[in-house]
């Protein structure tokens, strides 16, 4: 299938048409897939003191006991990392505060160390979470357990990964061993390319050049038919030494949920200086345009055109950002998202945040009644409905895209008028109009064959747009002049023309006291009247004298 003059081989569903047939000819491809995918893996037992309690049941534990035997898993998990870094000849790194930007400190180790493939490092530090606590209850003298917030120890483990290229894995070293494991589908991607041969240009986690479009699109949608909890299983194997003890006596695996997912839609662009000429215009027709219920409908809400729904009630805003990599919008709903930005100076990224996917609808049996029959329900956070996901995100950047080409021409207003009346100067027979004062017969016959079409006289700057019939005016009534004609009592006059007088210019029929539409104001007031501009209203005030 080709649109813009640009080839492309995905679905109809992932291809913004409108985008591509208006500015195809300025992109080389475009590809769409994950970016960023963070995986929550937790016991589902262990998230409750009541489940807690079975398992203590299980393997034989007592209340008085809970410390000590938790003290010996913590051992064997943090024994298990030192044994990880030292293999790789580093030590553990302790980290003092969790908002330290711990990839940069990656990149720069990897950089280096010429590392390609394999470990990196291995980061500690205390950071907060949900964990258990043993209380003593002062009344009963009895144990009890508790489960809220606290703070412990995490290890984070990074790696250049064979496979998925850069990604790490974040280890609670306490009870219930939540597991937090982050990906970055561009750098799967890149190492998909590398495994198929196809060339490319990657400059972070974008490119700047594919030397197949077609067949990296297929890679990416190859990346949602993933087994995703025995992709992340076998990741975890590597990094969690007591899987077996927490699992065995419940019988149960980690439940992993995606909890964040960003979905990228990047356009390629031929060169900067053609995407530099465009990606203004795209700002300011998103923040001047994009209102909250084309928002709502960006991220799947049924809204109608001009109003949100009664019974939404979460919060939703529009922010524009100066960043050091540039300047990029963003839309907020629901705990939902979806942003624009350039990358690199090349790549236009639409991008949709899903943090919370209840919003939307998945057709699928009920895990409670599995036996009825597949009906629409709500979207789960479980990998199982990652390809659904993909697939509202996908649609998501489809719409924003479609309303983005509707950013029209950034030529003046003039010129364009101004182009249209040369054309129907050239085109167009003659119509008949008054004398000027030369003899000629032009620039009235061309004024009220615009009328015609619709249009009003373009007040103070539309009168640069009247070159064509400039001369036809010199010597005219300067108090006549805005009639279009240079004597008024040559001017064609309709048989009705009281009745026509509403589509007369606005100065002309002000000022007359019998106007029936517009009755004579005698005394000062300030007039405001309200021109609509795209979406955005602009009030304007006047002074008017008595008459």
């Amino acid at each position: 299938m080709r649109i813009g003059g640009m080839k492309t081989t995905s679905t109809l569903n992932d291809v913004p048409k409108g985008f591509l047939a208006r500015y195809g000819k300025l992109i080389t491809g475009f590809v769409s897939g994950f970016d960023r995918m963070r995986f929550m893996g937790t016991i589902r037992t262990l998230q409750s003191v009541r489940g807690m309690m079975g398992y203590l049941g299980s393997v034989q534990v007592l209340l008085k006991d809970f410390r000590d035997f938790s003290h010996e898993l913590t051992a064997r998990v943090r024994h298990h990392g030192h044994a990880m870094a030292e293999a790789t000849g580093r030590s553990v790194q302790f980290l003092r505060g969790s908002s330290e930007r711990k990839e940069e400190l990656v990149r720069a180790v990897a950089a280096r160390e010429g590392i390609r493939e394999g470990l990196i490092g291995v980061f500690s530090s205390v950071e907060p979470c949900l964990t258990y606590f043993l209380r003593r209850d002062a009344c009963s003298k009895h144990l009890h357990l508790e489960f809220g917030s606290g703070q412990c120890l995490h290890l984070y483990y990074y790696f250049l990964h064979a496979e998925y290229g850069l990604m790490h894995l974040r280890l609670q070293t306490w009870f219930p061993y939540n597991v937090t494991l982050c990906l970055n589908g561009r750098q799967w991607l890149a190492r998909q390319m590398e495994k198929a041969g196809i060339g490319f240009v990657q400059k972070g986690n974008c490119f700047l050049h594919l030397e197949d479009v077609g067949r990296t699109q297929t890679l990416a949608a190859e990346q949602l038919k993933t087994d995703w909890s025995q992709m992340l299983d076998r990741l975890l194997g590597q990094c969690h030494p007591v899987v077996e003890n927490l699992c065995r006596p419940i019988g149960q695996k980690y439940y992993w949920s995606l909890k964040e997912s960003e979905y990228a839609t990047d356009f390629i662009f031929c060169s900067p200086e053609d995407l530099a000429a465009l990606y203004p215009r795209f700002l300011r027709h998103g923040m001047e345009n994009f209102g909250s219920s084309d928002v709502l409908r960006f991220l799947g809400a049924k809204s109608r055109a001009e109003c949100v729904n009664g019974n939404f009630e979460a919060e939703l805003n529009s922010s524009l950002k100066r960043r050091p990599e540039g300047v990029r919008i963003k839309h907020y709903a629901a705990g939902n998202s979806i942003k624009l930005y350039d990358k690199e100076g090349q790549v236009l990224r639409v991008e949709t945040t899903i943090n919370r996917p209840g919003v939307f609808k998945v057709y699928r049996r009920s895990e409670r009644h599995p036996q009825e029959k597949p009906r629409w329900l709500v979207l789960r956070r479980g990998v199982a409905d990652t390809q659904r996901r993909a697939q509202v995100s996908a649609a998501a950047n489809v719409r924003y895209c479609e309303a983005l080409a509707q950013v029209g021409s950034d030529r003046p207003t003039g010129e364009v008028t101004d182009t249209i009346l040369r054309s129907r100067a050239q085109k167009a027979a003659p119509l008949p109009s008054a004398q000027s004062v030369d003899g000629s017969r032009r620039g009235p016959a061309r004024m009220c064959g615009l009328r015609s079409m619709g249009h009003r006289w373009l007040p103070q700057s539309g009168r640069a747009c009247c070159s064509l019939w400039a001369k036809t005016m010199q010597g005219a009534d300067p108090t006549r002049r805005r009639t279009g004609y240079p004597d008024a009592s040559a001017a064609p006059r309709s048989p009705h023309h009281q009745e026509s007088l509403r589509h007369t210019p606005l100065s002309d029929h002000r000022e007359r006291p019998s106007n029936p539409h517009r009755p004579a104001i005698r005394t000062p007031c300030q007039h405001r009247r309200t021109l609509q501009v795209g979406r955005m209203k602009i009030l304007a005030e006047k002074q008017h004298s008595p008459t």
